[in-house]
């Protein structure tokens, strides 16, 4: 129970209550905030929250998504709260976001925050809301320089973007010398990792228990977001920490979830099969997340089939053995017919595998492949349900693919394996390139794109309505962060398409990540030399 006068915080999620409760992230964090008795913690989503502070103190959002960015202003509207940081006053709460999209790249929507923070919450969380709350009733000012002196903790106004006359973006630098010039991303190296802290039937995957076997993933495929920014991969101790959260998650429920980038690759996970084999789990439904198809055994297939599952999801990329060199993705077409053997034999009736179209260097061959291999095993393991979902290549901040443009061939890509696939009886479930495009647009943008994040709401539910804010912004019909700032963004084609030069200042380079860039150039130069294909820039 909160004290008197616990600090009063809102802890919000930019999507329905259903979706937000299912998120293990949002869970973790709200967790963790919940238990400290100096704080008055209630939740905000779309749809519904719990009763609301009359002045909240501490304003939150778990961002996982680039698109959910203009829900929220909406949030902040309804909270009654001042849009844009510089806007907010001593009355006001202090505004902070954490999640994978800002730890990446928080630039887009840094002026709409007074406080970022970067990296795992198990020790962040806790070092912020203690440095908070020593500053309490210092003025506004005072609390954000404080909390800047904190790892992992960015406070976007008291850093500046400096651009050339040509509005190229030069450097984002501390306006005082006291605040750090570089802030690194915080990284959690217990031996326990999260689990479910709500179960509901309400949830989008209603009453399941979700347990972190592993995070980051160790295969760097040189496109991946939850690889590179979330390295080193880490496992959960067997006997400290998996078997005690499974244990206290099926005293509610009969559902088990088993997340993680690469759940396999846990150095005990056979054991953890066997563990979950026992009579006394007979009733019990177990899911995992994707797992690396080079790793899928009989034993994992017949284990989930004995525990209900019906399925299993496998991340291929592509079809074409060039590509997968390409993208650092080790794995061999003998082991993809290999895993869907196995799922077969052990039961399982569907295989789900995901690729995608559009990485650099591709051709359209590629796709032909990808489609053959998907043909190929449906002959190889028939009986055996197939889908494939396919995306369009993103580039995301941290990874080697960080230069590399969204190509706009993969729209007609995505057709050709609808066309080659769907008359065969083969699932496709292709993602929007559209969104696909968006998302680029927001992951690689700098401040300049606030404007156009704030000129979107209410139309940001499509590309053209993004396509519309964005020439209004470079129009002038759209205002600024600030009147007086006249350096409006770069084209969207140089943003969302362009090849960048590896000279260039990166929006995100004042942030730093697990790897330095040199190694990130490296990872790329081996990609692109792969392919055959010289980098570019």
């Amino acid at each position: 129970m909160p004290e008197p006068g616990a600090l009063r915080t809102v802890l919000a999620f930019p999507s329905s209550y259903s979706v937000g409760i299912t998120s293990l992230g949002y869970q973790v964090v709200w967790a963790t905030l919940a238990r400290r008795a100096d704080l008055d913690v209630r939740r905000l989503f779309t749809d519904q929250g719990d009763p609301g502070h009359r002045d909240p103190e501490l304003f939150g959002l778990s961002l996982s998504w680039e698109l959910d960015g203009p829900v929220l202003l909406d949030l902040l509207e309804r909270q009654r709260i001042p849009l844009w940081s510089h806007q907010r006053g001593d009355g006001d709460p202090i505004v902070f976001g954490g999640g994978p999209v800002l730890t990446a790249n928080p630039e887009p929507l840094a002026p709409f925050f007074d406080v970022v923070l970067l990296g795992d919450g198990e020790q962040l969380l806790p070092a912020f809301i203690d440095a908070l709350l020593t500053r309490r009733a210092a003025p506004r000012s005072e609390r954000l320089r404080a909390l800047a002196q904190v790892p992992g903790v960015y406070v976007p106004s008291l850093y500046a973007p400096r651009y050339s006359p040509e509005g190229e973006l030069l450097a984002i630098e501390p306006l005082e010398a006291t605040i750090p010039a570089t802030v690194t991303k915080q990284t959690w190296r217990g031996n326990t990792l999260s689990h479910s802290t709500v179960i509901t039937p309400e949830a989008a995957w209603p009453s399941i228990h979700m347990v972190e076997v592993a995070r980051s993933c160790p295969e760097l495929c040189r496109f991946c977001l939850a690889s590179y920014l979330t390295l080193p991969f880490r496992t959960a101790s067997l006997d400290d920490g998996l078997i005690p959260a499974v244990e206290t998650g099926l005293k509610a429920t009969q559902r088990l979830g088993l997340l993680g980038a690469s759940v396999t690759q846990h150095p005990q996970f056979a054991d953890l099969l066997s563990w979950l084999d026992q009579d006394r789990f007979d009733g019990t439904r177990v899911s995992v997340s994707s797992v690396r198809a080079a790793t899928v055994t009989p034993q994992l297939a017949e284990m989930l089939s004995k525990r209900g599952s019906k399925s299993l999801t496998i991340a291929i990329e592509s079809g074409s053995e060039r590509m997968r060199r390409v993208v650092n993705k080790k794995l061999s077409n003998e082991e993809i017919f290999a895993a869907a053997r196995y799922a077969k034999e052990g039961g399982l009736s569907a295989l789900k595998l995901y690729g995608m179209a559009g990485l650099p260097t591709e051709e359209e061959a590629d796709i032909e492949s990808t489609a053959e291999l998907l043909l190929a095993l449906k002959r190889a393991v028939p009986g055996l349900r197939l889908s494939l979902g396919v995306s369009s290549f993103v580039p995301k901040a941290h990874t080697p693919f960080q230069w590399e443009g969204v190509r706009p061939e993969a729209e007609k890509r995505l057709k050709l394996l609808a066309k080659r696939l769907k008359p065969k009886g083969i699932d496709l479930r292709p993602e929007s390139y559209g969104w696909s495009v968006i998302q680029a647009l927001i992951s690689r943008s700098d401040r300049r794109l606030a404007p156009v994040i704030a000129a979107a709401r209410g139309q940001h539910d499509s590309l053209g309505g993004w396509k519309k804010a964005y020439r209004a912004v470079l129009a002038g019909d759209a205002p600024l962060i600030d009147p007086a700032q006249s350096v409006l963004p770069p084209a969207w084609e140089q943003v969302v398409h362009g090849n960048w030069s590896q000279e260039r200042v990166l929006p995100w380079e004042h942030l730093q990540g697990p790897l330095p860039r040199s190694t990130l150039e490296r990872h790329r130069a081996e990609a692109l030399a792969a392919g055959n294909t010289p980098a570019v820039g």
